[in-house]
Order: structure tokens, then C-alpha cells, then sequence
């Protein structure tokens, strides 16, 4: 921090973003701002938000007398983010590509963008913090840990840490909104984003219909029997419980599994249903962003960003494979999602889950 002069910081157009930008300034960086546009394939349907997103990125800057930098980083979006995006789909998982989008995009394309202009370190409105003990950059736990986003940031390496900066680790989000009504920016009481990143929130399953090809075939329960039909596995995920259009009588119906080999969609009844739960996982890409990786033993993990941190056991199956094992069993573990690892409040990494036991 005592080398930093110049930031860059990656403007969004949200509330986040704008607060990143001004407590910056009063810390006394030289800041400039970018507003990242990494979608245009129907950016000028209803759901995209872009050109608001984009306006609002300008209003804040001008209100915080800042420069602002729009650069289109949708081709890079589409080769390293999206196209994975859609082959994961089409073989039947369901990947995370807000994680991606943050290794591949925020903080490897716009980081490179920043450093070749000029700055030492770029920052985002993520809910983190970075610690540096010996040289080491950890990256810890916001204080608002019902906002903490050290899930999506699992995939950084030191040398992106090193150039991170994160100023809403140590404020929560009734504080960051009271600072934005304070200055008035027109972001203070915009809503939150909950879609995917960059595209925007729309009909989930419309928007995959776009690029995937849609396959029927017939949703079974473990034991055979035929009740209902899916309109293409591509489109389901592990523990769905809306869409099925199961009709009956009893518990409420999820997905469990897939077949892809007969194109069959396996659901169960009740949340509880033991194969909806898990008591191991094995995941692949691993991925740590400490210098040396862990040791095997205990820590805790999420198997999704909306989980209470699950205790289990770590144990390396080879150089790119890890086993978790959990101490009690872990609801809809679901292939394609990230398993991400934690020592207390130090996110360690992961890797990509590739089956549940």
C-alpha cells in the first residue's frame, strides 16, 4: 500500500463499485475508473442492463471528479468465460461463471488494462480484504459475512492479489449505502445485481435456449417409474425443485440426478432425500491462491455461496484431484460448482466439483 499512488478501480455502475472509488480518494490514491462492457450479443433486449449500468458508471465518476475508461472486453469475455460456460451446460453440469469471469476477466484482462496505464493496483467493489504477513498475500473474509464474496474470488493467484485491492472488506452494506446517500450518488439506492454476471438477470432457461439445443426425454424416480418430462438436461441443476411441473400429491419433487446417456432427468421427493445429500465430493482444476498449496488435513468448505461453512477433511488424490469429506452430509453437491476452502477466515481456494458420494 505504501508504494501505491495510482488505482484504477473497476466501476460498475453499482453501489459498491461507486463507494470503492470515493473512500479511495479520501485515502488519497490517484484514481481512475473503468466500466468494463464484457456482453453484446443482445444488449439491446429488455434484460440486459449494460447502457443503464454504463450511464450510471459516468454519473458517479463525474459526481466524484474522476476519468473514466469504457472498454469492451466481450470478445475475451466470450473465448475464456462463456464458452466454457455453454460446454459445461451441454454436458449435463452447471458451472459458476461469476468465479471465471473474476480470474479470466476483473482480474487478469482489466488488470492488465490497468498496469499498462499507468497503475500499481486495481480495485473492485467485492466484499473481502487482502492481509500481507511476510510477503504472503492472504485473502480473508470481509466483516460483512453475510455479504463476503471470498467464494467468487477463489481462483486468484498471488501475483493478482498482489496488484487487488479490496476497500469494502472492513464496512458492511448498510454502511456503504449510508456513505453513497451521504454524497448523493445516483447508485445509492440501486439494487443489487443477482444475475449472471455481465448478461444480466433474465429468464435463465430462455437465455440458455438461445445457444443450447433443446433434447426431451423423461423425468424417472430412482426406481423407474415415468413421471413427467424435461425439455432438455441442460437446463436442470441438482436440488431444482421449480420448473418440474410435476403434478401428485406428497412431498415436493427436485432434481437428483442426471442420465445422460438415456437423457433422463432422475427426480426425487422430500429436501431430505438421501440423494439429494452427500458426504464426500471429489473435485478437479485445482486451484489455491497461496504460494504453497494446503496441507492435507481440516478445514471448511462451501459447495455454493449461499452455505454456512461445512467442516470436512482434505486429502490430495493426485497432483490436479482432491477428496472433501465432510462431517455431516451436504445438501445438493452439484457438479460444475465450485468447492472452495477455507482455514478460518483465509479463503484458500478449490477446484471444480466432479462427482458426490
Amino acid at each position: 500500500m505504501d508504494n501505491i499512488q495510482h488505482v484504477t478501480v473497476g466501476l460498475s455502475g453499482g453501489v459498491d463499485s461507486s463507494v470503492t472509488a470515493y473512500l479511495l480518494k479520501q485515502q488519497g490514491f490517484s484514481v481512475r475508473g473503468v466500466f468494463m462492457q464484457n456482453w453484446e450479443d443482445d444488449d439491446d433486449d429488455g434484460y440486459c442492463s449494460i447502457k443503464t449500468d454504463s450511464l450510471d458508471a459516468i454519473a458517479v465518476a463525474d459526481l466524484l471528479d474522476i476519468d473514466i475508461d469504457l472498454i469492451n472486453f466481450a470478445s475475451e469475455y466470450k473465448d475464456r468465460v462463456f464458452h466454457y460456460f455453454l460446454e459445461e451446460y451441454q454436458a449435463g453440469r452447471t458451472p459458476n461463471p461469476d468465479i471465471l469471469c473474476n480470474s479470466e476477466i476483473k482480474f487478469k484482462c482489466f488488470l492488465e488494462h490497468a498496469l499498462n496505464h499507468g497503475a500499481q493496483a486495481m480495485a473492485t467493489g467485492h466484499y473481502a480484504k487482502k492481509v500481507v504477513r511476510d510477503g504472503v498475500h492472504y485473502l480473508c473474509k470481509a466483516a460483512d459475512q453475510n455479504k463476503d464474496q471470498t467464494y467468487f474470488l477463489c481462483r486468484l493467484s498471488q501475483k493478482q492479489l498482489s496488484h487487488a485491492l479490496f476497500p469494502l472488506g472492513d464496512i458492511t452494506k448498510p454502511e456503504v449505502r449510508k456513505i453513497a446517500e451521504n454524497l448523493q450518488l445516483p447508485t445509492a439506492h440501486k439494487k443489487d445485481s443477482t444475475g449472471i454476471c455481465f448478461i444480466g438477470e433474465r429468464p435463465f432457461r430462455e437465455f440458455l435456449q438461445k445457444y443450447l439445443a433443446t433434447q426431451p426425454g423423461l423425468m424417472k424416480t430412482p426406481e423407474g417409474r415415468t413421471v413427467g418430462e424435461h425439455c432438455g438436461l441442460s437446463f436442470y441443476t441438482i436440488g431444482q425443485r421449480k420448473g418440474l411441473n410435476i403434478g401428485g400429491q406428497g412431498d415436493a419433487w427436485f432434481v437428483a440426478g442426471k442420465d445422460m446417456d438415456n437423457n433422463t432427468l432422475i427426480v426425487v421427493q422430500g429436501h431430505q432425500h438421501p440423494l439429494l445429500l452427500s458426504g464426500s465430493l471429489k473435485m478437479k482444476d485445482l486451484s489455491w491462491t497461496l504460494p504453497e498449496k494446503p496441507c492435507e488435513g481440516r478445514y471448511t468448505a462451501k459447495t455454493r455461496y449461499r452455505m454456512a461453512d461445512a467442516p470436512c477433511s482434505l486429502k490430495y488424490l493426485d497432483e490436479n484431484h482432491a477428496q472433501l469429506v465432510f462431517d455431516t452430509p451436504q445438501w445438493a453437491v452439484t457438479a460444475g460448482q465450485s468447492a472452495v476452502l477455507y482455514d478460518g477466515d483465509v479463503c484458500l481456494g478449490g477446484g471444480i466439483i466432479e462427482s458426490s458420494c
